[in-house]
C-alpha cells in the first residue's frame, strides 16, 4: 500500500528470453519513461536483462546496476538483495519510479521474487510478465512442449540423481533449465528413463547466439548456463526430432 512519503512505483519487467523485438508492448511502454533502471550482474551473461531491454530504454534512465553472487550459498545472494531494496527504496521515496529488468518472466525462477516482499512492504510493486525461456525453446524448435492430457515438468538440472531420475520416470515430457555443468549427468539421466531419443538442446533461446541440437548430436565443449533440454517420449506423431 502507497504511504504519504512514497510516490514511486517499482516495476518488475520481464524482458524475455534474448530478443529485444519480444519484449511485451507494456514493458516497451514503461522503459520508454521510467526514470531508474535497476538491473542484476552477474559473472556469466554480466547485465543481460540490460542488453535485452536497451533499445526500448529512456535514454536519459539513471542506469542502477547490482551485483549479484551466484553461489550456491544463499546468504551472499539474500543479503545482496537487501542491499538491492534499499537502493530501490531511496529512490521511490524521492518519487522516482524504478524498472527492476528480469530475463524471461520475473517470477519464473526470475530474480525478481526476491523484490516482491522487500519492496512490496512499503511501497506498490507492479509486475509485468515476459516471455519464458522455455516457451522461447518450444518456438524455437517447432514443437510442442505437450499434449493433450499430458504432464509436462519443469526441472532444474542442479537436483540430485535421485530427485531426477524419480521425476522423469513419472512424466513423458520434461523441460530441464539451468544446465549448464550439470548436462553430462543429466544426459546420462535422461538415457535412463527413455527420455533421450526425443530430446533436443536449444542454447541462448531467440539470440544471435542461438542453437539447437539433438541431444544425441551433441558434441560442443561449451555447456552454457543458458541452455534448455526439452525432452518427451509421449506417444504424439511429434514426438520424435
Amino acid at each position: 500500500m502507497k504511504t504519504e512519503q512514497t510516490t514511486g512505483t517499482l516495476h518488475l519487467v520481464g524482458v524475455g528470453p534474448g530478443d529485444p523485438e519480444l519484449l511485451t508492448l507494456k514493458a516497451a511502454r514503461l522503459l520508454a519513461s521510467i526514470p531508474v533502471i535497476a538491473y542484476p550482474t552477474t559473472g556469466e551473461d554480466s547485465a543481460l536483462a540490460l542488453k535485452i531491454a536497451t533499445p526500448h530504454l529512456n535514454r536519459a534512465a539513471h542506469r542502477l546496476p547490482i551485483s549479484i553472487p551466484m553461489a550456491v550459498e544463499r546468504g551472499p545472494a539474500q543479503a545482496a538483495y537487501d542491499v538491492v531494496a534499499e537502493a530501490i527504496l531511496a529512490h521511490l521515496r524521492a518519487g522516482r519510479d524504478v524498472a527492476w529488468l528480469c530475463e524471461g518472466d520475473p517470477l519464473f525462477y526470475g530474480s525478481a521474487m526476491y523484490l516482491v516482499t522487500r519492496v512490496g512492504a512499503h511501497a506498490p510493486v507492479e509486475i509485468v510478465p515476459g516471455i519464458t525461456s522455455l516457451t522461447a525453446a518450444a518456438a524455437a524448435i517447432g514443437r510442442p512442449l505437450a499434449a493433450r492430457n499430458e504432464m509436462l515438468k519443469i526441472l532444474p538440472a542442479p537436483l540430485d540423481d535421485a530427485t531426477l531420475r524419480a521425476e522423469l520416470a513419472a512424466t513423458p515430457a520434461a523441460a530441464i533449465i539451468k544446465v549448464g555443468r550439470h548436462f553430462d549427468r543429466v544426459r546420462a539421466l535422461l538415457a535412463e528413463t527413455g527420455h533421450a531419443d526425443g530430446a533436443i538442446v536449444v542454447e541462448h533461446a531467440t539470440t544471435t547466439r542461438q542453437r539447437i541440437t539433438r541431444l544425441a548430436d551433441f558434441a560442443h565443449d561449451e555447456r552454457p548456463y543458458f541452455s534448455t533440454i526439452l525432452c518427451y517420449r509421449g506417444a504424439e506423431a511429434w514426438g520424435s526430432p
